[in-house]
């Protein structure tokens, strides 16, 4: 199964785009290419009346939600250029029952801002194997133990191109 996402970099970091009823099950790799967006850590200037205030400053971070809802998130991965006090970190994480879990913090950080990513994410019963293509992976248990998910959310300063999942 795949599809294309193109969204500009604004809309997508001020709505995300969801994606609902489309299965990724036991010992399927989910692979996702996109672009961070490459001017997300600058001051800018944001005219009256949408801030009250003359500058914003936008960190930059991205997110990918796989689970059942935006309330059941199996893994969140959040690869941090500068943002939430982490600099050049991937953080994954689980959101259950109204509760974000333990943050889990593995390998290296395999992005640049403005140049294309590939990420595969291998699903089994006990993990989300994530790969890049440096060779480094991140290994994060699958706390709700499901074996398969419907949900997914991109957010963030990125340009989602295309997910695939096979």
């Amino acid at each position: 199964m795949y599809f294309s996402l193109s969204v500009s970099p604004f809309s997508l970091s001020l709505q995300g785009v969801v994606v609902k009823n489309m299965s990724f099950k036991v010992g399927q790799t989910l692979t996702i290419t996109g672009i961070p967006n490459s001017e997300a850590t600058q001051l800018k200037e944001v005219p009256y009346p949408f801030c009250l205030c003359a500058l914003l400053f936008l960190s930059c971070s991205f997110v990918i939600n796989v689970g059942n809802s935006e309330d059941d998130l199996a893994l969140h991965m959040n690869p941090r250029f500068d943002a939430h006090g982490d600099t050049r970190a991937v953080v994954c994480n689980s959101y259950h029952g109204g509760k974000w879990c333990e943050e889990h913090r593995e390998g290296g950080f395999p992005f640049n801002q403005g140049q294309e990513f590939k990420i595969n994410i291998t699903f089994t019963k006990e993990q989300f194997l994530v790969s890049f293509p440096d060779g480094s992976e991140i290994h994060f248990p699958n706390r709700q133990g499901d074996e398969k998910y419907k949900y997914m959310h991109f957010e963030g300063d990125v340009r989602i191109q295309g997910v695939e999942i096979k």
